[in-house]
């Protein structure tokens, strides 16, 4: 369940990537290096590889040997880390060999972590659940707003805040949608239920019966309790239906539950936004255009 969303990558990333695989001096030193002394980025968003290809990508280095060199930076701890090339690395490490050509590059941490996300980005190959936390870390790490990453990405801010209302998912949830058992639109479909405690039953209900998003809306639909009752109550009150479609455009805007409480006699009500995590409640401050220095 390869995203393959990610075509319109900005002309900014395009440039750091022409930055970062051609130096100003045009002199790269290929180099063999010890294996042993290589270790896989610490900021890599995958974290599952597809085994078959890898073991393709195995046979064709015993064979052949690797052609293209991966490229690491120095660890401030020890030996090198990988910046790109980590299949390479491991698919060499399965043939039985001891070296791998590599090139050294200097970099500091944070742009280490900023190509780690955007080289997997760029392959289309991440999980939703990878590409969501590969979101977060740019925020997280690197202090950027959900809006400055979405102009990194040269992404709207809904898709990145879609992606990142994915961590809002229980644990076990989170499984299902990173083993491919639930895809995006169910997960994302999910979310809308009111109770949840009744999450990890229902995604389980979802996976075995092989629920479409259009069933699992409708079945949330109802155990979230609209009913015959309440569509009778906005038939009677007009204000009732200026109350739900408000809350479903602004549903839409946070990507969350919205709930508007108002009294149409005197004009006062509240409105009730719903936030499933810090980073979700930081999300929807960004969206109003608040910043908490």
């Amino acid at each position: 369940m390869a995203n393959k969303n990610n075509k319109g990558l900005g002309r900014g990333i395009e440039a750091l990537f022409q930055e970062f695989e051609q130096p100003e001096d045009n002199e790269e030193v290929v180099t063999e290096l010890d294996l042993s002394q290589i270790r896989p980025n610490p900021y890599q968003p995958r974290k599952s590889f597809d085994e078959a290809a890898l073991a393709e990508l195995t046979a064709s280095i015993k064979k052949s040997g690797v052609f293209q060199p991966i490229i690491v930076r120095k660890s401030t701890v020890k030996g090198y880390e990988i910046i790109a090339g980590e299949r390479r690395f491991r698919a060499s490490k399965l043939a039985a060999k001891k070296k791998i050509p590599a090139i050294v590059r200097q970099l500091d941490e944070p742009s280490m972590m900023e190509i780690a996300v955007l080289e997997n980005l760029q392959r289309e190959d991440l999980t939703p659940l990878e590409e969501a936390e590969a979101y977060n870390t740019l925020m997280d790490k690197l202090n950027l707003t959900q809006t400055q990453v979405s102009e990194r990405l040269g992404k709207s801010r809904p898709y990145i805040a879609n992606y990142l209302r994915l961590l809002g998912l229980p644990h076990e949830v989170k499984q299902m949608l990173q083993a491919q058992k639930l895809s995006m639109g169910q997960a994302r479909t999910l979310l809308a239920l009111k109770d949840k405690h009744q999450l990890v039953s229902l995604a389980k209900k979802t996976v075995a019966e092989k629920l479409t998003v259009r069933q699992l809306e409708q079945l949330i639909t109802r155990m979230n309790g609209i009913g015959s009752k309440q569509k009778k109550e906005i038939k009677q009150n007009p204000a009732a239906i200026y109350y739900r479609r408000s809350e479903s455009a602004l549903r839409e805007k946070f990507g969350t539950k919205v709930a508007i409480k108002g009294n149409s006699r005197n004009g006062k009500g509240k409105i009730e936004i719903d936030y499933l995590t810090t980073t979700d409640f930081n999300r929807i401050l960004d969206i109003l255009g608040i910043s908490i220095d």
